[in-house]
């Protein structure tokens, strides 16, 4: 099997745009103190990144802002909504949230 030159580089250069953002960052902040403001702060980015998902998908519709003309997607975020409340598990979440959109494209 032939190892062609091009190839060999793009798989290397693939590799380091993959590693070099994961691991320069923890190499950087293993070495200093997060003061506790900070640390607070980077504890709220899981949540807005989920909140920006979940709004994304249930605001926007054809790249224009669309309220509630989706209503399966909205009535399947209320038990979503109730059990991400409730119980704080991610998978527990996105199981109810899945189970409740299958019930209504089922249904409806």
């Amino acid at each position: 099997m032939e190892i062609r030159l091009d190839i060999f580089l793009i798989i290397v250069g693939a590799a380091l745009v993959t590693f070099i953002p994961r691991v320069l960052p923890l190499m950087l902040l293993s070495r200093i103190t997060i003061p506790e403001w900070g640390m607070r702060w980077l504890n709220n980015i899981p949540i807005a990144v989920m909140a920006a998902l979940i709004a994304q998908e249930l605001f926007i519709q054809d790249d224009k802002l669309a309220g509630f003309s989706h209503s399966a997607e909205w009535i399947a975020a209320l038990p979503t909504f109730w059990i991400a409340i409730k119980t704080r598990s991610l998978l527990g979440t996105v199981i109810a949230g899945i189970l409740s959109l299958m019930v209504l494209r089922f249904f409806f």
